[in-house]
Formats: C-alpha cells, structure tokens, sequence
C-alpha cells in the first residue's frame, strides 16, 4: 500500500437496496482510518436519499438513470480530484466512473470474482474478496484502502426524526401504535414467500396479541398488497407504499419486521429492529441480515441455488444470529 495517505476518497456503489445497506459498515471503518479525508459516494438517483442518512458521508453524488445523466457523472467526478475510488459494485458501470475519477488508486474485485469480469481492467488494485457474507467481501476493498478492520459491523444510518414523528402520529390515528411489518414482495418471485402465508402470520399476530400489521409495498406491488389483505381477515392490516426516508420511519419504529433477502428485511435489520428473514434460493451465510436476525432457510435437496423462478415451498429450519 502507498505511503501517502488519501485526502479524498470516493467510493462507487449504485444499487441496489440490500446491497447498499450491506457496504455502509466500509463508512466507519474508513472514516476512522481517515478522519480528514472527504469521502463522496456515488450512487443511482433512486437510492439516494438513504446514503443522505449515513454518517461520514461528506456528499452523495446522485447518478441519473440517463446517458446524459452518467457523463454528467463522470465529469463530476473527474472534476472533483479523488486520490482513491473503491468500486464496491464490481460491473462496467460502476468500474468506468471509478476510473474516470482520474484517482491514482482504483480499487475493486479481480476478475474471478468481480460480478462482471472484464470490469477488473479498470482498477489498480485487484482483490481477490475475503469474507463469507457479502459485508466482510465489501470490507475487505475498504481494507485494502487502509481502513482499520472494525471489530463488529456497523451501520451509521441516521433515522429522519421528522419523518419519524409524523409517520407515529398517522399510524397512531389508525389505530397502529404497536406494529409489525410484513415485506412480502421481492425482486425474484422465488424469493417471495406465499401471499396467503403472509395473511395467516397478520391474522396470528392481531388474535393473539392484538398488534396490527403494516404491509410495506414497493411500487407496482399492489396486487400482491390485495392478496395478503385478502388472506388477513379478521385483522385489517394497513398498506404502505412509503418513499425511501419515510421507509427508514416505518422500519425503525417497528416491533418486528418479517420479509425475504430483500432491501427492506436488511435496512430495518440495519437500523436495529428485530428481523425474522425468509430465506429460500439464496444464502443466508452470504446475504443474511446484518447484524443479527432470526433466519428460516428452506430446506430442500438442493442447497441455495439463486435461480429465479418461482416461490419456494418446502420444509424449513430456523437459525439465530
């Protein structure tokens, strides 16, 4: 590693959701190597309001999904004379605007283990990932930078207070002031457990403790939001489709959180809110909440295999972390 230490640091990773939530811990391990050091970090537009909640972060360049909008990026980032990038994301996309940063020191994945390949020609620093989880491989990028290697992971996300409070205040009015959240959608449908299991869990939380169920919803989730309601009589859940700061809101404050390896399950783990995390295709070894949540893995004859097809039914073990 070069003697000099960087004076300005970018780090590059764009989407999604859980994978964002899963390289925030490279944050207080760099900002404690480098306390002087400006570090930005780029990110698509839609994610960005939730890298604005990260402490340590001195300013959160948005890329617009446009192509005008991506040379846009570059030259702001050519312009803003990093010393180091570290691409979190390991794809062409990501690897470009860390090389047109101009920064001496391109850090990213080698090429067996960058998701795509040829991307690696664009770093200086090739490293091969180490770790299990997704978190420790994101980690040892930023080790590689000279952050200090943190003795547990964290996640320096600020809950918007604002936002907090009037989001108590409507579900107050609704008669939701203890609640839990069900996620049940997901970018796989594979990873998606079954509308109507989700309704008989609302209806098995309000019969026995009398705690409603807020359904969080992503756009374009609708039908799904219909099925479970369908499925929940007697417990009138409410439905949410929240934007991203308002989702940290609903998140935090909740009871419980229940949903698949999907973004919300990982942020509400994130902000410290009890986690039961759905695991079918993938593996909870490797994308499990962080730092703790209970895990049922299906169990079938064949191990996590990230196909995406349909739901996963079958057997199932649970797990504590």
């Amino acid at each position: 590693m070069p003697n000099s230490r960087p004076n300005r640091l970018l780090a590059v990773r764009l989407s999604s959701l859980g994978d964002l939530v899963h390289t925030l811990p490279v944050v207080p391990a760099l900002r404690s190597a480098f306390p002087d050091a400006q570090l930005d970090w780029v990110v698509d537009s839609r994610w960005s309001p939730l890298i604005k909640l990260v402490r340590g972060i001195d300013e959160v360049i948005a890329l617009r999904s446009s192509v005008s909008g991506y040379f846009e990026c570059m030259s702001r980032v050519r312009q803003a004379g990093y010393s180091c990038a570290i691409d979190f994301q390991g794809i062409y996309r990501s690897a470009v605007l860390g090389w047109a940063s101009g920064a001496k020191r391109r850090i990213g994945r080698d090429r067996n283990s960058a998701r795509e390949h040829g991307a690696a020609r664009f770093y200086t620093d090739r490293v091969p990932p180490l770790g299990q989880h997704v978190a420790e491989m994101s980690m040892s990028l930023a080790l590689r930078a000279g952050a200090q290697r943190p003795s547990q992971m964290e996640f320096p996300i600020q809950v918007p207070t604002q936002e907090a409070g009037r989001l108590r205040e409507k579900l107050r009015s609704e008669g939701a002031e203890n609640y839990f959240v069900v996620s049940p959608g997901g970018g796989w449908k594979s990873k998606c457990w079954p509308a109507e299991r989700f309704g008989a869990l609302c209806v098995q939380m309000w019969e026995r403790h009398r705690i409603r169920a807020v359904i969080n919803l992503a756009p374009g989730e609708e039908q799904l939001g219909e099925a479970v309601v369908a499925n929940s009589l007697p417990a009138r859940p409410l439905v949410y489709c929240p934007a991203l700061t308002e989702l940290v809101a609903l998140l935090s404050q909740a009871l419980l959180v229940v949903g698949g390896d999907t973004g919300p399950l990982h942020l509400a783990a994130a902000v410290g809110t009890r986690v039961v995390a759905l695991f079918g295709p993938t593996n909870a070894a490797r994308n499990g909440p962080l730092p703790r949540g209970v895990i049922i893995q299906n169990h079938s004859s064949q191990p996590p295999n990230y196909q995406r097809g349909d739901y996963v039914r079958g057997r199932s073990y649970s797990s504590r972390r």
